[in-house]
C-alpha cells in the first residue's frame, strides 16, 4: 500500500462541484492499493500516517505527527500511485489492485483510521474528483505499508 502524504494548511476535495471531504492544517493522504496489499498492509500505513513527524515543535523541527499537532487527514483514493513509470511515456497499470480489491481495502483503511482518530475526511472511491490544496512548506513524503 502507498501513502503520499502532504502537510497541508487546508485541503479539500469536489464531486461535482460539491465538496465532499475538507480539513485544516493536517495531512492530504493520496491512498493507492496495489495487487499484494492485504489488511496488515493498511494498519502499518496507518500506523505511519498518523505517527510520521512531519509537524513543527516549538523550535521549528518537525517533531511532532498529525495527532500531536491538532491537524485533520483528509483521505483520497489515488490508484494512479501505484503505476509502473520505469519504461516507455505511458504508465503501465499491472502493479494496481483490481478495483473490487482497492474499495475494499480504501474502506478498510477509513474505518481504521476513523477508529483511530477524529479529525477523519474523505474522498469517494472511484469518483472524477478535484483535490485543492496548499501543501505547507512545501513537505510531501512518500510512505509504503
Amino acid at each position: 500500500m502507498l501513502g503520499l502524504i502532504q502537510r497541508v494548511s487546508h485541503a479539500k476535495v469536489d464531486v461535482d462541484g460539491v465538496t465532499i471531504g475538507a480539513i485544516d492544517r493536517g495531512i492530504l493522504l493520496l491512498l493507492g492499493v496495489q495487487k499484494a496489499d492485504v489488511e496488515c498492509s493498511a494498519d502499518k500505513l496507518l500506523h505511519k500516517v498518523l505517527h510520521y513527524r512531519i509537524f513543527p515543535d516549538d523550535e521549528g523541527k518537525m517533531n511532532l505527527n498529525v495527532q500531536q499537532a491538532g491537524g485533520g487527514l483528509l483521505i483520497v483514493p489515488q490508484f494512479t500511485l501505484a503505476a509502473d513509470t520505469k519504461k516507455g511515456l505511458r504508465p503501465s497499470f499491472t502493479a494496481s489492485a483490481p478495483p473490487l480489491l482497492a474499495e475494499n481495502l480504501y474502506d478498510y483503511f477509513v474505518d481504521r483510521a476513523k477508529q483511530a482518530f477524529p479529525a477523519v475526511a474523505t474522498g469517494s472511491f472511484g469518483a472524477d474528483m478535484q483535490v485543492t490544496l496548499c501543501n505547507d512548506g512545501p513537505v510531501t513524503f512518500m510512505l509504503e505499508g
